[in-house]
């Protein structure tokens, strides 16, 4: 499949008000390198959510009103383009969340109810207490570490890692050495938000199969840049985030398999979530609408199934293909520069989306502010991935990370403010 072209980019960029509008006479147009962070929205994303506002804008699944059934219609035919643009094969397996984090916490704490006493049919898989393990990697998001650490806590289960190499990665055969028959949750991330290195995830699920532990997967970083299909990648659990595939803040989503999600209980209840309540219980719906008790963010949902049309007519493949170009030149230019250490793996292989460097003797958020005054927008921090940036031996770094709507100009501008910086603060760097 052929790249995107550099006359399609310039015709994606005119249909985002935040590039169509820059840049303005006399200044210096943003390099946006962030998207790993946050995306810009197309204007058909924006539109969307304005339109549903203004003209359908009414309670879903609540009434019976000719408002409420068109809400609806929209609320759940965004559903639909969702699931049918991760490779679900029923609406009934994505779930709304807040965001990816809410999402992964969904899961954890469903697990953590089950445990309680509180399960549904099926829940028993769940089962977790003393001699159990719930295994993650060195590298993980926060977010898909913490709840981990608090299901561990409160089961008696052990929370064990994979650790990282020199480059932040892992491999197959350190999952085999980790993967053992007390491994009842395996929960790993499919593209790093640090290194962007991508895990071998239909493997790694065969593995945790093979010993019967539920798989959850962290898609923030690969949905909205790689061809991604949950079903044929087996995971049980999976994660994104609207925000960083032009779609709206405040809208996340939980994909799970039907008997997984059937299986786990509600951590989350209130009204529109239930069939039967009393003084005394309270019977829940199926899934997906068990885990969206309360008002919904329709709007947001309506934005994210327009972000999930638009990239399936840019074509995702394409995209992808034209990403990774990108990164090859960033990739290339940070390994040609004195002083850069690329964090990763030190190709772009197993790379998708982004690169993160540690500049020598220099603090990313000096990097960061005279990046800035350059006018290239990234990333600096330790990007909620403190592990990962410990087993470094540092405690931040500075990620640029591209989109579809990224062109060769903005990764040259940041390699060569990257230099600038270099050179503004007078580090030496090694040979």
């Amino acid at each position: 499949m052929s790249a995107l072209t550099a006359a399609e980019v310039a015709d994606l960029r005119a249909a985002f008000p935040y590039f169509a509008s820059q840049p303005q006479p006399g200044t210096l147009a943003p390099a946006y390198l962030d998207s790993a962070a946050t995306s810009q929205r197309p204007t058909a994303v924006l539109d969307a959510e304005r339109q549903f506002l203004e003209h359908h804008n009414a309670a879903v699944h609540r009434g019976t009103s000719g408002a409420v059934g068109e809400a609806t219609l929209a609320f759940e035919g965004a559903r639909a383009a969702v699931a049918r643009f991760v490779g679900a094969a029923t609406p009934e397996q994505i779930v709304w969340a807040e965001n990816a984090t809410d999402a992964i916490n969904i899961v954890a704490l469903g697990i953590g109810e089950a445990n309680a006493g509180l399960g549904v049919t099926g829940s028993e898989r769940f089962t977790l207490g003393a001699g159990d393990e719930i295994l993650v990697t060195e590298a993980e998001h926060h977010a898909n570490l913490i709840p981990w650490q608090r299901l561990a806590a409160k089961t008696g289960a052990t929370l064990t890692f994979i650790p990282v190499n020199e480059h932040g990665t892992w491999s197959l055969d350190d999952a085999r050495a980790a993967i053992n028959d007390r491994t009842r949750i395996f929960a790993f991330g499919h593209v790093s938000n640090v290194t962007g290195f991508v895990a071998p995830v239909a493997e790694l699920v065969a593995l945790a199969r093979a010993v019967g532990a539920v798989t959850v997967l962290d898609a923030c970083q690969s949905v909205p840049h790689i061809p991604v299909d949950f079903a044929t990648l087996g995971v049980d659990f999976a994660a994104f985030s609207g925000h960083k595939m032009l779609g709206p803040n405040g809208i996340g989503v939980l994909y799970g398999r039907a008997d997984m999600l059937a299986a786990l209980p509600p951590s989350r209840t209130g009204g529109s979530a239930i069939t039967r309540v009393t003084m005394q219980n309270a019977e829940f719906m199926p899934a997906p609408m068990r885990f969206e008790p309360g008002t919904q963010p329709v709007s947001q949902v309506v934005g994210l199934g327009a972000a999930v049309e638009f990239l399936e007519t840019v074509g995702m493949e394409r995209a992808a293909a034209r990403e990774h170009e990108l990164v090859e030149r960033l990739v290339a230019g940070i390994l040609e520069t004195p002083g850069l250490r690329l964090l990763g793996p030190q190709g772009t292989t197993q790379r998708v989306a982004l690169a993160a460097v540690s500049v020598e003797n220099l603090h990313a958020h000096d990097v960061g502010q005279y990046l800035d005054e350059q006018g290239v927008l990234v990333r600096v921090g330790h990007h909620c991935a403190q592990p990962l940036h410990r087993a470094f031996g540092i405690a931040s770094s500075t990620r640029a990370s591209v989109h579809l709507t990224t062109t060769e100009d903005e990764v040259d501008r940041f390699l060569d403010a990257l230099r600038g910086a270099q050179r503004y603060f007078g580090v030496e760097v090694s040979a």
